[in-house]
């Protein structure tokens, strides 16, 4: 038994095991007939029953699965940055989240494609409580992150996690991928919170726990869409919010969300890797501040990373000019974008709700916002 078994994947000596205990599934079914249209169910059953690796899994069965989903649901992938990581080397990725399974998905698409390590990747445990779904993100390398914990049983929690992502990162080789945040962002405003950063160096064993950032790669990612698949969805969380009420979700509303995701419209999406901040932090770690000010600088510095890498799309242009009842970013839209986006308002929000308008318009507004911010910080 290791302490790890609760959350990490499976081990390679698993997964035949585990494929088969889901090979006959309906839901395995349904994802891999998509994956491969043309080929009998026998096809992929045959290959599945002779995969013995959670690397042989992802490349032979999610892959193919992700690139039919781009094919179907968007106008592509672009990316930026991968050209700087190195082979055989293990990086942290602290990404922007919009999307429960497309973000980690699609960077590991991008690492493999470009003979990179590829993550272990945190998940909600709310997420995967379908005994389906647990086996099928085991397989695909993900962690478990446990929710609704507090007290003693969140900070046990959080030093197993830290622990586990560390023993990833400098003795596996293995890299690692987590959110800036405790979940996706849905107001658009991609903000890193020091809570994940602090929990991070728990497994630090030094007086020193910023020292932990200095061992490893540490690398911001930003993840782009032009539209958001479940940008609608989004929206009763943030009315409850504004209300000051607490947000219960429904029974499936997780599952709902993840299928969303998978197959709602997306338009162009773009991937930017922002480079290891080796020099940054060695600058934070020399300064002569408390623990909880370097992690607060630190936090910063990854805002001002992801936000230079997002890349604004025309419906962020769009979303901000019609927020703020300007034109001011016309030429970086053509009158069909703009139509096409206030169709997709119109379809998805009661225009007469006023606050669900500004909600969505600011989902798409905010980087723009950030990337204004973000030159204002720069500029001498």
């Amino acid at each position: 038994m290791s302490k790890f078994d609760p959350i990490r994947p499976f081990y390679d000596a698993e997964v035949n095991k585990a494929i088969r205990e889901i090979i006959d599934d309906p839901m395995l079914e349904a994802i891999m007939n998509f994956a491969f249209p043309d080929q009998p169910t026998s096809y992929w059953k045959s290959m599945m029953l002779q995969t013995y690796s959670l690397r042989d899994f992802q490349i032979k069965f999610i892959y193919p699965a992700l690139m039919k989903v781009l094919e179907k649901s968007s106008d592509g992938l672009s990316t930026s940055g991968f050209e700087n990581l190195s082979p055989n080397t293990s990086y942290l990725f602290i990404s922007n989240h919009r999307d429960i399974i497309l973000d980690t998905s699609l960077l590991n698409a991008c690492l493999y494609e470009n003979g990179l390590v590829m993550t272990t990747s945190a998940i909600g445990d709310n997420l995967i409580k379908k005994p389906f779904l647990h086996t099928l993100s085991r397989l695909n390398r993900n962690f478990a992150i446990q929710r609704g914990l507090s007290g003693k049983a969140l900070f046990e929690s959080s030093v197993l996690v830290s622990e586990f992502i560390k023993k990833s990162l400098l003795t596996e080789n293995r890299s690692v991928w987590t959110a800036q945040r405790e979940g996706r962002t849905k107001d658009g405003n991609d903000i890193t919170q020091k809570s994940v950063l602090k929990m991070l160096t728990l497994a630090e064993e030094s007086s020193d726990s910023f020292s932990y950032f200095q061992k490893i790669r540490l690398v911001p990612v930003s993840i782009s869409y032009e539209y958001d698949p479940t940008d609608v969805l989004k929206m009763p969380e943030l009315l409850a919010k504004s209300r000051q009420e607490k947000y219960i979700k429904s029974e499936n509303e997780d599952f709902v969300n993840l299928l969303r995701g998978l197959i709602g419209t997306k338009k162009r999406i773009h991937i930017s890797v922002n480079g290891e901040l080796n020099e940054e932090i060695k600058e934070i770690a020399a300064m002569g501040i408390s623990q909880n000010d370097k992690l607060m600088h630190l936090a910063g510095l990854i805002d001002e990373k992801i936000w230079k890498g997002y890349k604004l799309w025309p419906s962020n242009y769009i979303a901000h000019d019609l927020l703020n009842q300007t034109d001011i970013y016309q030429n970086e839209y053509t009158p069909k974008e703009k139509e096409d986006f206030e169709k997709r308002l119109k379809e998805k929000v009661k225009l007469e709700n006023e606050f669900m308008v500004k909600s969505f318009l600011s989902m798409y507004a905010h980087p723009v916002e950030n990337s204004i911010k973000n030159k204002s910080l720069i500029t001498p």
